[in-house]
């Protein structure tokens, strides 16, 4: 007896906003979410804002050298404490002057000593667990959930061995990429290479060689995607490549669910990708680029000019047309491609993205 074929979600997990409600409250604050990179914080005091799951969060070093994150709301009064990038000796709530320590604590505020019964010592800022996964930081809201390697096996080691010099490597661009989608439809189409032969002509033509490439899910139980793919002949690459240097003749791409990505291209150059999903049909991706402590690169630089205005562009015309034909009344979820091979003419990939979807709104989550 022939198996039936497997079919895509149907169209509600990506267009209902009370779908995108659920995952906000559950999926996307139980998994980790990429929150910046180290560098961005060198010194003590050094902090940065940003939004997960619709919570503003910020990060700071200690005069420990630790880095915590803590939700951006003050424990008097619930004022924001900080916005945007800056340093700070202690954290000032700008409302009424309540003071706290880096790691946390609060440290005064204006007559407290005042108040009967008043204990200093038992009121803190509200800390999230946060995780520094090769200079790149990452955050969950969840106090319980299992640590990254746990999530992710292997993926640190992998990632280190593609690219030796991570340690030292910073951000020297940041691509900022607006979509009009739900964010899940984005990750589906990064997930997959099944359109790149027909729709990305200078990366499939001019950086890897399309019929060598293949995405496999983690077969230990990750959540992860593994994208490889050789490069393409020297005489075609669109910039130059080093193949003295191991594993520079290879892409390789790790996906780690929900909203991340490294990617290493040919010439073992870094690159990620974050998502953040603002509503139901509205997303923004970035892109970032790396070189060693963000040093200016006059091909990096040009292989982000020439990402974004080809691969990226074509991407956001794909993701936009696939979100509105999610709305049409004429769409009915098809079979996926699921080539056993898991060639590039496969959507073996989605299968398993759309599984980790479906668990997340009707199940657990993992």
């Amino acid at each position: 007896m022939n198996a039936s074929p497997t079919h895509s979600l149907d169209a509600h997990y990506y267009t209902s906003a009370e779908v995108f409600e659920r995952e906000t409250a559950g999926l996307l604050s139980r998994t980790w979410q990429f929150a910046g990179h180290v560098s961005q914080v060198p010194n003590a005091g050094d902090y940065f804002t940003f939004e997960i799951a619709g919570q503003s969060l910020f990060s700071i070093r200690g005069r420990d050298h630790v880095v915590r994150t803590f939700y951006n709301v003050c424990q008097h009064r619930a004022h924001e404490l900080v916005s945007g990038t800056g340093n700070s000796s202690v954290v000032v709530c700008p409302y009424h002057q309540w003071t706290y320590e880096l790691t946390g604590g609060l440290r005064a505020g204006p007559n407290v000593r005042k108040v009967p019964g008043f204990d200093r010592s038992k009121i803190c800022l509200t800390e999230v667990r946060t995780e520094d996964f090769l200079g790149f930081l990452f955050v969950n809201l969840d106090n319980d959930a299992a640590p990254m390697d746990d999530w992710y096996p292997g993926v640190r080691a992998e990632v280190a061995k593609f690219v030796p010099n991570i340690n030292k490597l910073a951000p020297l661009e940041w691509v900022e990429i607006p979509e009009h989608c739900n964010w899940k439809v984005s990750i589906e189409n990064y997930s997959e290479c099944y359109h790149c032969p027909s729709n990305h002509q200078t990366f499939a033509e001019g950086v890897i060689k399309p019929e060598t490439y293949t995405i496999r899910p983690d077969d230990a139980g990750g959540y992860i995607l593994r994208h490889r793919t050789e490069c393409q002949s020297m005489e075609k690459m669109t910039y130059p490549v080093d193949l003295s240097v191991p594993h520079a003749a290879e892409y390789q791409s790790w996906f780690l669910w929900p909203m991340f990505s490294f990617q290493c291209y040919p010439g073992n150059v870094l690159n990620t990708y974050h998502w953040r999903a603002h509503g139901v049909d509205d997303c923004t991706v970035w892109r970032g680029w790396y070189t060693p402590e963000g040093a200016e690169s006059d091909v990096i630089r040009g292989l982000a000019v020439q990402d974004r205005q080809t691969t990226v562009e074509e991407d956001i015309r794909l993701v936009e047309s696939v979100y509105r034909g999610l709305k049409s009344r004429g769409y009915t979820p098809g079979p996926l491609v699921l080539d056993p091979d898991c060639g590039v003419l496969s959507e073996h990939s989605v299968a398993k993205l759309q599984q980790w979807m479906r668990e997340a709104v009707d199940g657990s989550a993992g």
